[in-house]
C-alpha cells in the first residue's frame, strides 16, 4: 500500500517529543506503560473476552490465503505460501492494481490457482476481506497500516500473519490483543528469524540446559540500508525511509529480539519488565546524501530523526538482561547478533567468524582456554526437527536461507493439523513492544519504561511454543 499518506499525530509526536527531550508518556501509550516503580495493572477484559494461550486452530483441510501488500517482500512471499502443501492462494490486493494482475499471472503461470485479484484504492483490502474463501490473511504493507488491516482481519473472522511490527503504538498492540481475544481469532508477527536454523539450535540448547542458567541475551537488526532507503523504487513512496523522518523509535529490533526471547521462555516462565533506551545521533543517512544522492533528489527536503544505532536493555522477571539493538543508517556488514549466555556457556552467531554452522560457541565442560569453539557440530546434534524435516524444501523454496519456507509451512501445517500456534499475539506484541517503549524511555533521557504484560498474568506458566516436538503435515487430499 502506499506510503505517503497521512501518518497518526502518534507518529509525528514519537519524533519530535524525543527529539526535543519530552516526555512522551502520550505516544500510544497504555495505561501500564509509564516510568519503571510506578506500574500499573493491564487493562481488564471485558466480559466475553478471553485468552488465547493454549488456543488450537480449528482444523482446515485446505489454508485459503489471501494477501495484503505485494511490494517485494509481500510478492515473494506469495510465491512460498502457494508452494506449502494443502495451502492455496486464493486473493491477492494491492493499492496498485497492477501488482495484483502481475502476481495473479505469476501464480497462473506456474500452475496454481488464479487468485481473485483486487487493487485500486486505499480500501481494496475491506473488499477482499469481505470473502468467505479465506483462512488466513498476510499483510505485508508500509508499518503504518499493519495495525488496521490487522484489526480489520480478525474482525472479518481471518487468522492473520502480519509482517513487522504488528504495530506501532502501545494502545495499538493492546487493542490487537483484545480483538484477537474476543474473535477467537490469531494473530502472529511473522518473525522469519524465529525459524532461523542457528536460531532455533540455539532455543534448543538453551532448553536442554547446555548453558546453564540463562543470564542474558544480545539480538538486534543491523542491516546497511542506505542504498535501499534512497532508492527510488525498492520502498514504495520511499515510506520506510520516512519513517526515519517521523520517529526516533527503534523500529525493527525483533528480528534479534525474538529469538533470545523465546530462549528465555519470555510469556512462558519469564517476561520482560523494563526497558531503557538510548540512541546515537542521526548522521548516517544525511552523510549517504551528502556524498551520493542528487541535489534534485526528494530527500533533501527532509530532516532525519532516528538515530543511527537505538539500543534497548530489557530486563526481566527472572533477572536477565536483553540487549536489543537496530540500526540500518551507517556501513556495516548484516547480523542480527544472536548471542546468549549462562552459567555455563555462551553462543555467538553472525560474529565475523567462518564456521560449519555460522557461529562459534563456548560452553563448560566441554571446552577450555579461553577460545572459541566451532558450532557445526553443535547446530548438527541440537537442529530443530523442523529443519531436518524441510530443510531441503526450504533450501529451494523460500528466501532468507530457508527461515521464510519454514515460518510458512509450520503455519499451514499449525492450521491444518488444528495445533496451537507457536507464535501467538502475546508473543507478537511483546516483541513489538519496544518499538514504541523506545520512544518513551528516549523522550525522558532513557530513563526505564514499564513493559505491559500482554498476557495478564499468564506468563508465569511454562507452555510449548518455537521448542515443539515433532509432528506431520496431513497428507493432501
Amino acid at each position: 500500500m502506499t506510503g505517503t499518506s497521512a501518518v497518526s499525530r502518534r507518529l509525528l509526536l514519537g519524533g519530535a517529543l524525543a527529539a526535543t527531550g519530552a516526555l512522551a508518556t502520550g505516544v500510544g501509550a497504555a495505561p501500564d506503560a509509564v516510568a519503571a516503580g510506578t506500574a500499573v495493572p493491564a487493562p481488564a477484559r471485558k466480559p466475553g473476552q478471553t485468552s488465547m494461550i493454549d488456543v488450537p486452530y480449528d482444523v482446515h483441510r485446505t489454508v485459503r490465503v489471501g494477501v495484503i501488500g505485494l511490494g517485494n517482500r509481500g510478492s515473494g512471499m506469495t510465491t512460498g505460501w502457494s508452494v506449502v502443501p494443502g495451502c492455496t492462494v486464493t486473493a491477492v490486493c494491492d493499492i496498485r492494481a497492477d501488482r495484483a494482475t502481475r502476481v495473479a499471472d505469476r501464480l497462473a503461470a506456474a500452475g496454481k490457482p488464479r487468485p481473485v485479484e483486487f487493487g485500486g484504492s486505499a480500501d481494496s483490502y475491506a473488499e477482499m476481506l469481505r470473502r468467505d474463501d479465506i483462512d488466513l490473511v498476510y499483510i505485508a504493507t508500509p508499518w503504518e497500516f499493519h495495525y488496521e488491516q490487522g484489526k480489520a482481519a480478525l474482525l472479518a473472522g481471518k487468522h492473520v500473519v502480519v509482517e513487522l511490527p504488528i504495530a506501532t503504538g502501545l494502545d495499538e498492540l493492546w487493542d490487537l490483543v483484545d480483538t484477537s481475544e474476543r474473535t477467537r481469532r490469531h494473530l502472529m508477527l511473522s518473525e522469519n528469524c524465529s525459524y532461523g536454523r542457528n536460531e532455533l539450535a540455539m532455543l534448543k540448547m538453551a532448553h536442554e540446559g547446555l548453558f546453564g542458567d540463562i543470564t542474558n541475551g544480545h539480538g538486534g537488526y543491523l542491516h546497511d540500508l542506505r542504498a535501499l532507503l534512497f532508492s527510488d523504487t525498492y520502498y514504495t513512496d520511499s515510506w520506510r525511509r520516512l519513517w526515519h523522518t517521523r520517529s526516533t523509535a527503534s523500529f525493527y529490533a525483533m528480528h534479534g529480539l525474538a529469538p533470545i526471547a523465546a530462549a528465555m521462555d519470555i510469556n512462558r516462565g519469564d517476561r520482560m519488565t523494563t526497558l531503557r533506551a538510548t540512541a546515537t545521533e542521526p548522521k548516517g543517512l544525511a552523510d549517504y546524501r551528502e556524498r551520493f544522492v542528487p541535489r534534485n533528489h526528494p530527500s533533501w527536503n527532509e530532516t532525519y530523526v532516528n538515530g543511527d544505532l537505538v539500543t534497548c536493555l530489557i530486563d526481566t522477571a527472572k533477572g536477565r538482561v536483553i540487549r536489543a539493538e537496530h540500526e540500518v543508517s551507517s556501513p556495516r556488514p548484516y547480523s542480527r547478533i544472536n548471542s546468549l549466555a549462562g552459567s555455563r556457556g555462551i553462543f555467538e552467531d553472525y560474529a565475523g567468524v567462518v564456521s560449519s554452522g555460522g557461529g562459534r560457541i563456548y560452553v563448560e565442560p566441554d571446552h577450555s582456554g579461553h577460545a572459541w569453539r566451532d558450532f557445526g557440530s553443535y547446530r548438527k546434534e541440537f537442529d530443530h526437527w523442523l529443519w531436518k524435516k524441510i530443510g531441503d524444501d526450504a533450501a529451494n523454496n523460500g528466501g532468507h536461507g530457508g527461515m521464510d519456507y519454514v515460518l510458512q509451512w509450520r503455519t499451514v501445517q499449525l492450521m491444518r493439523a488444528g495445533l496451537v500456534p507457536d507464535i501467538d499475539v502475546y508473543d507478537s506484541a511483546s516483541w513489538c513492544a519496544p518499538v514504541p517503549l523506545s520512544v518513551m524511555s528516549l523522550a525522558a533521557k532513557g530513563r526505564p519504561v514499564q513493559v505491559p504484560d500482554f498476557t495478564r498474568g499468564s506468563w508465569v506458566n511454562l507452555r510449548t511454543g518455537l521448542d515443539s516436538r515433532t509432528t506431520e503435515m496431513p497428507p493432501v487430499v
